[in-house]
């Protein structure tokens, strides 16, 4: 959704080649424990997000290209059928700046909807120049998740967020596994499309030690009757796949942030809210500030609109480099 770059003609992730790359393999097990649900609504509203905990093995493919980096791959929680988008991927951008730190801290970052996904590359990239791990993570369908002639937009947009909520959070335990890692200090950014994913995942359970929400937000529903471009894309996908009125507004409830919002922790959860957005518009972002609980110091309004908040992107990289967490947990 966010910032689409297609000019810069990035079709796919240009990866290192895998002549002479060396795998190996680790054990991983799910830290999954979410709260007791407070009401019958956030209850059925897990139930259809969370999954039964286990151990599952990740693999960890090195390359000895210098311009490669390390991918991670690791079973998806919820299963489609689709042998290679159930194998999730993690792209690996090492910390840049070696400040005697180490383990440093991690960034698990959700792209937007563009196939390129510059921005989540985009974003990656800067996290790894501050010092900082950074995990692109291939949503549902998208770059190594990819089968040829397969698209994202070709799925059930229900099973495909369910499937990304659940793989975004288990890659937190697989980020936490590595010894380069400082389990204490893994956060969480999503960017649009990422961005409502990563609404959802803090409010399954606070697994991340934090949240950055960028140009996303809640009340799905009216997101789709008020949206335009991406999110009026969306809507005409659903209408021909036979969702409209009371069917569409019933499966957007299944993945809605806003019923899960309060359980996320408003002291380590922000939100950057476009003001002038049609696509994600400024009441959507204000609907899950609301529902979260977030303070307005936590709620970052920037003048633009969906595309033009570029602009900030200096300015977000640095807000949130320092609003990382320092290592609260023992």
């Amino acid at each position: 959704m966010l910032w689409r770059l297609a000019d810069l003609g990035l079709l796919c992730l240009c990866l290192s080649s895998t002549i002479g790359a060396a795998e190996r393999t680790f054990t991983v097990r799910d830290s999954l424990k979410p709260a007791p649900a407070a009401t019958d609504d956030v209850r059925d509203a897990l139930n259809g997000l969370v999954w039964t905990p286990g151990e599952f093995t990740a693999t960890r493919i090195e390359s000895d290209d210098p311009a490669g980096h390390t991918i991670i791959r690791f079973p998806s929680a919820v299963q489609t059928g689709d042998a290679i988008n159930d194998q999730v991927a993690l792209v690996w951008y090492h910390a840049a700046v070696d400040d005697g730190a180490s383990p440093f801290p991690a960034m698990v970052v959700v792209h937007e909807s563009g196939s390129a996904m510059p921005v989540g590359k985009l974003f990656a990239q800067a996290f790894a120049a501050q010092g900082v791990h950074s995990f692109l993570i291939h949503l549902p369908y998208y770059g190594l998740r990819r089968r040829e002639g397969v698209r994202p937009d070709d799925q059930p947009f229900q099973l495909l967020m369910r499937q990304a909520i659940a793989d975004v959070r288990r890659a937190r335990d697989v980020v936490a596994a590595l010894p380069e890692v400082d389990s204490r200090r893994i956060s969480l950014q999503g960017t649009s499309l990422g961005g409502f994913v990563s609404a959802a995942v803090t409010g399954v359970d606070q697994g991340y030690d934090a949240t950055y929400i960028m140009l996303a937000g809640g009340d799905l529903m009216s997101l789709l009757e008020n949206g335009v471009k991406e999110a009026a894309q969306l809507r005409q996908r659903l209408e021909r796949a036979g969702y409209t009125g009371e069917k569409l507004r019933q499966m957007l409830h299944t993945i809605e942030p806003t019923r899960i919002a309060q359980r996320c922790n408003p002291e380590t959860t922000w939100l950057y809210t476009a003001e002038q957005d049609k696509v994600v518009p400024l009441a959507n972002a204000l609907a899950f500030q609301r529902a979260a609980g977030l303070s307005d110091d936590h709620h970052i309004r920037l003048w633009g609109d969906h595309t033009s908040t570029i602009v900030y992107f200096p300015i977000i990289i640095k807000h949130v480099v320092e609003h990382l967490p320092v290592g609260h947990k023992p």
